[in-house]
């Protein structure tokens, strides 16, 4: 075991920052080791989940469930605030961009340092444990029971998220307005002031190079 949280060390640590606002974070550490033994115990290698994405959600569990059970943490007043503030700006910048803003460029707009936005969307982490009861096909389960299952489906979002981020602004828009607004290729023509081939062209282009890029990701 010890050999196991040698080697996964820097995972471990890696998940201690979705909570920078707990201020012990040996204790986070400790409890992430705690996780990291038990989905250690519980892996099954034929679901073809890596053992690190697997034993990632056994750490959040474990870090969830402490800060849960620390009745001396709590999100300040001026936390929430700033939070409402930014799902303020969030969506303001949305209709201007046509896109959702990075942490940047919601911090310039607020003006506030950008670690404070960070730290903020952070707070909202909602605390679940890995071994509080989900329903799935009709059947109550937990946490872990599930990620073998849908490791596939989240490494695909994961991926797709990245590679839309990777997208010029312009292509960013293009794909929000035409398929977060369920624009049709005639709206977004006039929109565009361009015909509706050169729209449908665009649109493939811009599929082809997702395609692309997740294929060989």
């Amino acid at each position: 075991m010890e050999e196991l949280v040698r080697e996964y060390e820097s995972l471990i640590w890696f998940v201690t920052k979705k909570f920078p606002y707990y201020p012990n974070k040996d204790d986070l550490f400790q409890v992430g080791c705690i996780g990291l033994m038990e989905s250690y115990k519980n892996f099954d290698p034929s679901l073809g989940t890596k053992f690190s994405s697997y034993a990632y959600f056994y750490i959040l569990g474990e870090m969830k469930k402490l800060v849960r059970e620390d009745k001396s943490i709590k999100i300040s007043r001026e936390i929430t605030k700033l939070n409402l503030k930014i799902e303020k700006f969030n969506l303001l910048l949305t209709q201007k961009l046509g896109r959702l803003p990075t942490t940047k460029e919601l911090a310039e707009a607020i003006p506030i340092p950008e670690s404070l936005v960070i730290d903020a969307i952070n707070s909202r982490n909602v605390v679940h444990s890995m071994e509080e009861p989900i329903r799935t096909n009709g059947k109550e389960m937990n946490y872990h029971e599930v990620i073998g299952d849908k490791q596939e489906d989240l490494d695909l979002l994961l991926d797709l998220k990245y590679e839309l981020q990777r997208l010029s602004p312009e292509e960013q828009k293009f794909i929000y307005e035409r398929y977060l607004r369920n624009k049709t290729q005639t709206e977004m023509a006039k929109q565009m002031n361009t015909s509706q081939v050169q729209v449908s062209r665009k649109e493939q282009k811009i599929l082809s190079k997702l395609r692309r890029h997740l294929t060989h990701s």
